[in-house]
């Protein structure tokens, strides 16, 4: 079983998993409610269009985000976790009786301060909901707890919107709507009493309840790392994406397939279904840590089966006469395609949000973690708002809802080469991911070995043009890799090299300046308290064994003692990236694509013992026999 789901049956996760399901389950249960009691009975209630009507209760639910979010997130930093948790569930209760209050009174009004409040109280929980995780899980834990979160909240939001539908159409709806989300609310409260304590962040902050100028400090603390910063761009983007494509499935389901009330359900099942199923891929795909070379894989993917939609959504329904039964939809050309396309998009969209919730985590400053999750949870309404004024503005424009999706895919793509060009870290780690996932398959042995912070050296043999490349996608630290200033030039390669702040070095003899300043680097590198990585060969095997190890690294530890760690990778000899001109290989490449290698990972050496005889022997030994 999956590492993700172990943390379904502890007492760290579990409770708060439940919380924050069945808030979701209730939010969606009541706003559906709501949406189809006024959509289908608006005369009893108003003279309003029930578009009209509609729309207002978005904005209505969505709008304390933007009052709110500044204030929830000083108070999420404040206060401890587990009984602020306890709070805003005790605060859905009177909520929840208050909207059945509004349902047996029948009034409109009351219905509609009921959405609000829930809409504030969502506010409230969204710091807490973020900036918990990384207090009770380690870091090789957040990526599968995030997983999580993401796919329960889109599972809860698809059984609560068809349960809010439900429930309403029956007899006498409103009283089981009522007693529907009372009863969750108070479930979700006993949920929470199990919550473990969760200290403050900042229990010594003021509160500046001024949301404008509160609002201005969250941004600001948002921009304080520019990767969180961006990656907080990255997520509003996806929920701009999502809220375009969500808002769109009726008309796309009534326009485009020429279905009814069902395949709006389908469209939106399927969406959901592949969001929770790529969520929890990525756990597996990262193999437990913040990978970020998904996040490029997942907007690759987001944008072409976009495409695909938009090219392969059939044309025929508009001319087909009343609304179609789901069995009709689904025997129509295109029509599988098209589900298979959101499916997709979703799972693809899962790899792209996982990551970047679990990066501002891990990388926020604890003393400010919720209010910049606040900050997220701000942009984050403001794109799905923008995302709401551009469709309906294209839309009114004439464009069809597949030509809609198609600008949106092109924006995709836009937004994300523009992001990766700032950051190349994602480009990096993707290049870095998808060679170790596509031409070798890596097996890792004692990564552990190397220090989770503070200086260290790495060494290890070098058998292949991609050895450094292999040893990043294992270390989740970065790593400076001294290496030859030819090899450093390579076609395709050379941009890994230098996003990666690899030092080139040259042979005295060839170039003694480029030498001296490459040891200057090194030193720098180390005094900072960052990992650098050496082939102490010098140079590529020509035949796969061992090369005496030259003196740099004793020059290296002398100057900077700092603890070195032995590495060897096996199998890598005779592959693709190998060379290929030395006498093991003058006959055709022994080891194709998906090849298995491994990364085995010594003890470290203290400086003193990490001489070149000394390392070469443990990495000797490491080794063995199989090059």
């Amino acid at each position: 079983m999956s590492r993700q789901f172990d943390l379904i049956t502890q007492r760290r996760f579990l409770p708060f998993f439940l919380t924050q399901f069945l808030g979701a389950f209730n939010d969606n249960v009541y706003k559906n409610a709501l949406v189809v009691l006024l959509t289908f009975q608006s005369v009893r209630y108003t003279t309003m269009a029930p578009g009209v009507l509609v729309n207002l209760c978005a904005g209505l639910f969505i709008l304390p985000f933007f009052l709110f979010s500044a204030t929830a997130g000083q108070i999420a930093d404040k206060y401890e976790k587990s009984r602020l948790i306890r709070f805003t569930k005790l605060l859905e209760i009177v909520v929840m009786l208050l909207a059945c209050a509004a349902f047996a009174l029948d009034s409109l009004g009351l219905m509609l301060v009921s959405l609000f409040l829930m809409g504030a109280q969502s506010t409230l929980f969204g710091p807490v909901k973020y900036a918990i995780l990384p207090q009770h899980l380690r870091e090789d834990e957040l990526v599968g707890g995030n997983a999580l979160v993401e796919s329960g909240t889109f599972i809860a939001i698809l059984i609560g919107t068809l349960a809010g539908g439900i429930v309403i159409g029956l007899p006498h709806g409103t009283l089981w709507a009522s007693i529907a989300v009372v009863a969750l609310a108070v479930l979700g409260y006993l949920a929470s009493r199990g919550v473990p304590v969760a200290p403050a962040a900042s229990p010594d902050l003021r509160i500046n309840w001024n949301p404008v100028t509160e609002t201005c400090r969250n941004l600001a603390f948002t921009r304080g790392n520019r990767t969180v910063f961006l990656s907080i761009l990255g997520v509003s983007w996806f929920w701009f994406y999502g809220a375009v494509f969500l808002s769109q499935f009726p008309a796309y389901a009534k326009d485009v397939l020429g279905g009814n009330e069902h395949a709006v359900v389908m469209l939106l099942a399927v969406f959901s279904v592949g969001i929770g199923v790529g969520s929890l891929l990525c756990e597996r795909l990262s193999e437990g840590h913040v990978e970020l070379g998904l996040v490029p894989f997942g907007s690759i993917g987001m944008s072409l089966f976009a495409l695909d939609l938009w090219w392969s959504s059939p044309t025929a329904a508009l001319a087909s006469g009343g609304a179609l039964p789901l069995a009709t939809v689904l025997a129509q050309p295109g029509a599988w395609r098209a589900l298979f396309d959101l499916v997709a998009i979703g799972i693809f969209g899962g790899f792209f949000i996982v990551p970047l919730y679990a990066l501002i985590q891990s990388r926020s400053e604890p003393g400010h973690r919720s209010r910049i999750i606040a900050g997220n949870n701000i942009l984050n309404a403001l794109f799905m708002v923008v995302a709401a004024g551009m469709g309906a503005g294209l839309l009114a424009a004439g464009l069809s809802v597949p030509q809609l999706f198609l600008v949106t895919a092109l924006l995709n793509a836009a937004v994300a080469i523009y992001i990766y060009t700032l950051v190349p870290e994602f480009l990096l780690r993707f290049v870095v991911w998808m060679l170790v996932h596509t031409v070798y398959r890596l097996r890792v042995r004692g990564i552990g070995q190397v220090p989770e912070s503070g200086p260290a050296v790495i060494v290890c043999n070098h058998v292949s043009f991609v050895d450094a490349l292999v040893i990043m996608a294992a270390c989740r630290r970065p790593i400076r890799f001294v290496m030859d200033h030819r090899i450093f030039r390579t076609p395709m390669l050379r941009f890994v090299f230098r996003e990666s702040r690899a030092i080139p070095i040259a042979p005295a003899k060839e170039d003694l300046r480029k030498m001296e300043r490459a040891f200057d680097l090194v030193a720098e590198a180390l005094q900072a308290g960052e990992v650098v990585g050496l082939f102490p060969e010098g140079q590529i095997t020509g035949d796969g064994e061992l090369q005496p190890f030259r003196p740099g690294i004793a020059r290296i530890v002398e100057r900077t003692p700092v603890p070195v760690v032995p590495m060897a990778l096996r199998g890598l000899w005779g592959s693709f990236f190998s060379r290929k001109d030395g006498p093991a290989m003058t006959r055709p490449l022994r080891r194709g694509l998906f090849s298995r290698i491994e990364l085995v990972v010594g003890e470290a050496l203290a400086p003193e013992a990490a001489t070149p005889a000394a390392l070469q022997q443990q990495v000797a030994t490491l080794r063995g026999d199989w090059r």
